[in-house]
C-alpha cells in the first residue's frame, strides 16, 4: 500500500509537470489511423508511476490514439505473451490495431538508459537494493520523460513502416 501511494503521488505530480518535446506532437500527428495503447501495470509498480504520465500526455495530444490501463496481475494470459526476458516486467505498452486487434508493437518496461543504469547496478552489487531505487528515481527526475518519448515514437515510426510495407 505504501508504494502505491507513493505512486500516486509521484503519476500526481508528473501528470503537472510533464512536458512533451517540440518533436513529439509533431511525430504522432504522423498517424493516420487509430491505435489502442494498452498498458500493463499495476498501481504499485514505481516504473509505471514514471511512464504512464508521459504515455498520458503522448495520448491526450492525438485524437488516433486510445489510451488504455489495464492491471498486469488481472490479465495473466496477455501478459504471458508479451514477456520481457522471461518476466513479467512492466509497464508494458502493448500498440494494438484496434480494428483487428493485432499486437502491432509493444514497449517496456523502461527507457534504456534506465535499463543500462540498472544492468550495470545490478552488475557491480549484485542485487537491486535501495540504493539502485533512489538511483533509478533520480535518473527518471532528470531526463523528465524525454527518453520516453523519443523511444515511443521511433516505436510508432516502426509500427507505421511495417503497416506501409504490408500495403505495398
Amino acid at each position: 500500500m505504501h508504494y502505491t501511494e507513493l505512486n500516486e503521488a509521484r503519476m500526481n505530480r508528473l501528470d503537472k509537470t510533464t512536458q512533451l518535446t517540440t518533436e513529439t506532437p509533431s511525430a504522432l500527428a504522423q498517424l493516420d489511423k487509430k491505435y489502442l495503447w494498452l498498458v500493463l501495470t499495476e498501481g504499485w509498480c514505481a516504473d509505471g508511476a514514471q511512464v504512464l504520465p508521459v504515455l498520458n500526455k503522448m495520448a491526450q495530444g492525438n485524437p488516433n490514439i486510445d489510451f488504455k490501463l489495464a492491471f498486469r496481475d488481472e490479465n495473466d494470459g496477455l501478459m504471458q505473451r508479451v514477456l520481457t526476458h522471461g518476466a513479467k516486467a512492466m509497464p508494458k505498452l502493448l500498440v494494438i490495431d484496434p480494428e483487428n486487434h493485432i499486437l502491432l508493437g509493444q514497449w517496456g518496461p523502461r527507457p534504456q538508459g534506465a535499463v543500462n543504469l540498472i544492468a550495470n547496478y545490478k552488475k557491480e552489487h549484485g542485487i537491486v537494493d535501495e540504493t539502485a531505487k533512489a538511483d533509478l528515481q533520480l535518473w527518471y527526475f532528470r531526463d523528465k520523460g524525454v527518453e520516453i518519448q523519443h523511444e515511443i515514437v521511433a516505436l510508432m515510426h516502426q509500427v507505421l513502416s511495417t503497416s506501409l510495407q504490408n500495403l505495398e
